[in-house]
């Protein structure tokens, strides 16, 4: 009765589905996450994480605390950073507190912004190459447990 026929219609076999597009990953206000966060798109962290994250886009809020070390496309900062930052374009906004080393292609700092470490600009391709061979190219946003110590 509702069944359809096979004709004009095409399977793919042995292929992949289709992946579209997702929205942003949130970690919010009252989330804590142990491990090393890697995701293909964007993340938006208001919690703490203790782990290093690579990501495409990452937005950290003003709730956020972030222990580790961060390799990105972009990286809009409003929170606390304790770790070193690689990134082509990086934003500190005023309510931004960072303790760690930037390597960056841009940087935009906001009057009241915190920063206690190092910029420095990366304009050597290979350095640029080396951040965008960092950024993970899959399919999902994965999170991977912190080793036991």
């Amino acid at each position: 009765m509702f069944s359809k026929t096979s004709k004009g219609t095409s399977t793919q076999s042995g292929s992949q589905p289709a992946v579209k597009a997702a929205g942003p990953s949130i970690i919010s206000a009252d989330l804590r996450i142990i491990g090393d966060l890697s995701s293909d798109g964007e993340i938006q962290i208001d919690g703490t994480i203790d782990g290093d994250i690579r990501t495409k886009s990452l937005l950290v809020g003003e709730t956020a605390n972030i222990k580790g070390e961060i390799v990105a496309d972009r990286i809009q900062v409003h929170g606390t950073i304790n770790g070193q930052i690689k990134a082509r374009s990086v934003t500190l906004a005023r309510s931004a507190r960072v303790i760690g080393d930037i390597l960056h292609e841009d940087l935009a700092i906001e009057n009241g912004a915190f920063l206690e470490g190092h910029c420095k600009r990366l304009v050597e391709k290979k350095d640029v190459d080396a951040i965008k061979a960092a950024i993970p190219t899959g399919t999902a946003a994965k999170a991977t447990p912190a080793a036991a110590e």
